[in-house]
């Protein structure tokens, strides 16, 4: 296989092609100049005058040329090839370039009528651009065709792959911009073509476009050495195809036989590898675009040199209504398009500018890809009955609820085994979460070298392992965008690594909501296992709950956070979670051997309500309030929290205690602040508006105050959960050094209860000798002591 690095072969469009190509591209280039500039005067029909720019100058113009560029060829290989193509616009906010192309084809009309294409909606276009009430100047949901924001640098390629995966006939154009090059989640995401299988896959078209600068420094891999680079791209399995220069004539033959070169070479890899007569790893092609930053704008502004260098940025000519040159100039930077022969009269393109634009669907604008709810289907998630663990009597048989899980997961995977629209991703701990049931239907991705040690792997796997958070997050949102299904499984305290990200999956969501025509996509689920209280082997570098609390304060009616205390509570929000849609569902589970305490039955009702007393476990007989409620969230904390309130079954029998598990964490909040939310009357019904509650919680224990602050009873509530105490210990310890365990539990309700300080004050003494007696202990036996270690629900 060639590996030497290669400019564009000679093509030499023909006059008329090339004449038709750069009348589109100077149509895209002088639209978005209108965009970041104009308010009125769209067709310059008179002279320009400074009320017909807009007061405040927003947007950048510096990446938004060499995208123009891209859309330009894209629009001609498409229609040349009759090709299903999907692109992800990588460079921050090239929102003008990718709202110009998709007015000019026609998508932006047919999605926003009132935005036509003639002289009224172009002067709409330009008015709305960052502007009140308008759209942003970044590609954005608004944006017909994306499934990437524009302020994401840095996962442009990772979406692009996730796009691709399972999408056998799509061809995945990624853009990236030199800035976002630099980022540590682009860097990783070339290593994602390891994972890309030729045969069931679609394939990503890189497009590294070097236009020099950032917003205010040289950009790294711009300033590299041609070999160096090129040595570069093929380590990470690419052969790069160069286009440079300045010269449009000459760019644009360069630019057309580059992609005419790269898709000619992923057409010849996956006829090979799907007649089977190739099945190493390919070689896909890249190409790296060189072009000046802000190219076709001003040369200089104000005698100082602007095209090509970091001035061109943004607005180049930032004082047009102040200072009359800067008017000039712009005037004869918008002339300079020739926009009389691009826009007759009325406004409408001309013939020759939409030449090369494709039909239909296959407009980059009006992918259905693009637009996911549209392909989505719905997933056959099987009847729970087959994987629900039976509860004869809570508290008495241990199940893992993971393990109990992946025998769902492995149904659903075998399930959709021919028409591949599920992948579970994580960063290569899918048997450590217990989740190796899977690989009874499906292996690990992988399409690098195999060696007979290892287990699972499989070039069509669609089990995605790799060490990056970032790439593992990426992935899932370009399949879940693209009309697909799937779930995240990580280990908890690393979830933040991706909490940007989820950020603004979050964004994306909420607005995609408020769009009539973005069509309904499967939620994003996570599922974060081997939490901070079973992580007393791996150490205190383990132990972080917070994700939750990250998740919590974004846009309430997008995000959903549940605690199942066992299987088959997590059984049943994981089928709520897989069958939901435009979600982010945060599930926290465990994977080691937990108590079983609900039937199947009693799980489902329990999560449907989200939060709800257990009658079994308490001791109040409903003749009055109770003396004390002990709520809990989460498996351990409800452990702890059964363990206490079975001691104070034995010591204080008189004492009435009602027992509360919350599953869903939303609940807590009032009505107006989440739809999940509880009125106060159905708050105070629960949790009573003037007794104790000792609340035991998963993660750190000011959520719970955060949630619940409103609510009448906020000062009785006393929560216990984690405060950054955590070593490498004994699982009892975690909980211990933590303040959450049994004992301490019994003592918070010895202290709160009215007048019950005095009367069981030997039972308060006990609790604080056992938790003696348990430092002791470990330290003297390196386990926890057998009262713990071996208790079962006495009830």
């Amino acid at each position: 296989m060639d590996d030497a690095p290669r400019p564009a072969a000679p093509r030499h469009l023909e006059p008329a092609e090339l004449q038709a190509l750069d009348a589109h591209w100077r149509a895209a280039n002088y639209l978005a100049v209108g965009q970041i500039y104009l308010l009125a005067n769209p067709l310059l029909a008179e002279p320009l005058r400074p009320e017909h720019v807009k007061p405040r100058l927003l947007g950048h113009w510096g990446t938004t040329p060499g995208l123009n560029l891209v859309y330009t060829h894209l629009n001609r290989v498409i229609r040349a090839r009759a090709l299903d193509a999907l692109c992800v616009w990588g460079p921050g906010h090239g929102g003008p370039a990718v709202l110009a192309n998709s007015w000019l084809d026609g998508t932006y009309s047919d999605t926003y009528p009132d935005v036509s294409r003639d002289r009224s909606g172009m002067a709409k276009l330009f008015r709305q651009f960052s502007f009140p009430g308008g759209v942003p100047s970044h590609v954005a949901p608004e944006t017909p065709g994306s499934i990437h924001e524009g302020g994401e640098l840095g996962y442009s390629l990772t979406h692009a792959y996730g796009a691709a995966f399972d999408n056998p006939g799509l061809v995945v154009t990624c853009v990236i911009g030199d800035g976002e090059a630099e980022t540590g989640p682009l860097a990783a995401s070339w290593h994602a073509n390891k994972f890309l299988d030729p045969v069931h896959d679609g394939a990503v078209l890189p497009v590294l476009h070097l236009n020099g600068y950032k917003i205010a420094n040289p950009a790294v891999l711009a300033r590299l050495p041609q070999d160096e680079l090129d040595a570069l791209l093929r380590g990470y399995g690419h052969n790069p195809i160069h286009v440079t220069g300045d010269d449009p004539a000459a760019v644009h033959d360069a630019m057309a036989a580059a992609l005419d070169q790269a898709l000619d070479r992923i057409a010849d890899i996956q006829r090979r590898a799907r007649s089977e007569e190739v099945r190493d790893r390919p070689r896909w092609p890249a190409i790296v675009l060189r072009t000046p930053k802000g190219w076709t704008g001003p040369h200089e502004v104000d005698g100082v040199l602007v095209e090509g260098t970091w001035r061109a940025h943004q607005v180049p000519l930032s004082e047009v209504r102040e200072n009359p040159d800067h008017l000039r100039q712009l005037e004869t930077w918008l002339r300079s398009y020739r926009p009389d022969e691009l826009f007759d009269a009325a406004g409408r393109p001309r013939p020759e500018v939409l030449a090369y634009i494709p039909e239909g669907a296959r407009r980059l604008g009006a992918s259905p890809h693009a637009n996911g709810g549209l392909l989505l289907r719905e997933l056959p998630v099987p009847p729970l009955d087959r994987y629900a663990v039976k509860v004869e009597r809570p508290g008495t048989a241990l199940h893992e609820p993971t393990r109990v899980l992946g025998g769902l997961l492995a149904a659903v995977m075998a399930a959709t085994a021919e028409r591949r629209d599920f992948r579970v991703v994580g960063p290569d701990e899918t048997a450590s979460n217990r989740l190796d049931a899977l690989y009874t239907a499906t292996g690990k991705a992988w399409q690098a070298e195999t060696l007979d040690t290892d287990e699972h792997l499989a070039r069509d796997g669609r089990v995605m392992e790799v060490l990056s958070e970032h790439l593992c997050q990426g992935w899932l949102e370009g399949y879940l965008l693209t009309g697909r299904h799937g779930l995240f499984a990580s280990y908890e305290a690393f979830a933040h690594v991706v909490d940007s990200m989820v950020n603004q999956h979050i964004k994306w969501l909420r607005t995609a909501r408020r769009l009539p025509w973005r069509r309904p996509i499967a939620s994003l689920n996570y599922l974060l296992t081997s939490h901070v209280w079973r992580q007393d082997h791996n150490g205190f570098s383990h132990q972080d709950p917070g994700f939750v609390d990250h998740i919590l304060d974004k846009s309430p009616e997008v995000v959903r956070v549940y605690l199942p205390p066992d299987a088959n509570t997590l059984l049943s929000v994981a089928d709520h979670a897989l069958r939901s849609r435009d979600y982010v569902n945060v599930i926290v589970a465990g994977k080691q051997p937990g108590f079983d305490w609900l039937t199947l039955d009693e799980a489902r009702a329990h999560c449907a309500r989200g939060v709800g007393s257990w009658a079994w476990a308490g001791t109040e007989d409903g003749s009055r309030e109770p003396d004390v409620v002990l709520a809990c969230a989460g498996d351990v904390p409800t452990l702890e929290t059964l363990a206490a309130a079975g001691l104070l079954r034995r010591h204080l029998p008189e004492l009435a205690v009602r027992v509360v598990n919350v599953v869903d964490m939303t609940r807590l909040l009032p009505r107006d602040a989440h739809p999940h939310g509880m009125p106060d009357f159905e708050y105070d019904a629960v949790f009573t508006r003037d007794r104790p509650v000792i609340f035991a919680y998963h993660g750190y224990p000011w959520l719970i105050h955060r949630l619940a602050y409103r609510r009448a009873g906020h000062q009785h509530l006393h929560v216990r959960g984690y405060k950054e105490e955590g070593t490498t210990t004994t699982p009892f310890d975690m909980v211990v050094r933590n303040d959450l365990d049994r004992y301490r539990l019994v003592m918070d309700v010895v202290d709160r209860v009215p007048g019950l300080a005095v009367r069981a004050v030997a039972l308060r003494q006990a609790m604080a000798d056992a938790r003696t007696r348990h430092h002791a202990w470990i330290r003297a036996h390196g386990t926890d002591l057998p009262e713990v270690a071996d208790w079962t629900w006495p009830g």
